[in-house]
């Protein structure tokens, strides 16, 4: 799971630990499609594509503008990783914070950005006796196709 932190002309922007599951994942196999759902009111998105990373510039700026305690908690997770405990996770956020008393916290180098770039939307729309409507769009050649799938 991970949390959409935005949209532009590019495709969907999403953070995370290059080195945790998903992050070792995109790098084996950089593609990936996301999934929104609404269950009151049935209704779905799902978004497919290749996934890039977002430039050391993108992934710095986005870094900067998050609470000062998630930046201190980046430092401090292994993510994905076992951890003996929580007393373990707890003393590793105490020394990032005692690293950066009174300073900037910078970005990891092991954390950053993804960029989903869409060659398919998928839109569901629930309806009776499970007759919904599905339309597709796809991306051939810079062009985009639309068809009715079944059900």
């Amino acid at each position: 799971m991970v949390l959409l932190r935005g949209v532009d002309a590019r495709g969907l922007l999403f953070f995370t630990n290059y080195g945790s599951r998903k992050g070792r994942e995109l790098a084996h196999r950089p593609w990936a499609a996301v999934a929104f759902y609404w269950p009151q009111l049935h209704r779905q998105v799902r978004v497919e594509g290749r996934v890039r990373r977002l430039s050391a510039a993108e992934s710095d700026a986005y870094f900067a503008s998050r609470p000062r305690e998630a930046r201190l908690a980046a430092w401090a997770s292994d993510q994905s990783k076992p951890l003996p405990s929580r007393a373990v996770l707890m003393a590793r956020y105490r020394a990032a914070r005692s690293r950066f008393t009174g300073g900037a916290v910078p970005r990891p180098p092991y954390w950053g950005g993804f960029l989903l770039v869409p060659d398919a939307f998928e839109f569901w729309a629930g309806r009776p006796h499970r007759l919904h409507d599905r339309v597709r769009y796809t991306r051939r050649a810079g062009r985009w196709r639309r068809e009715r799938l079944a059900p």
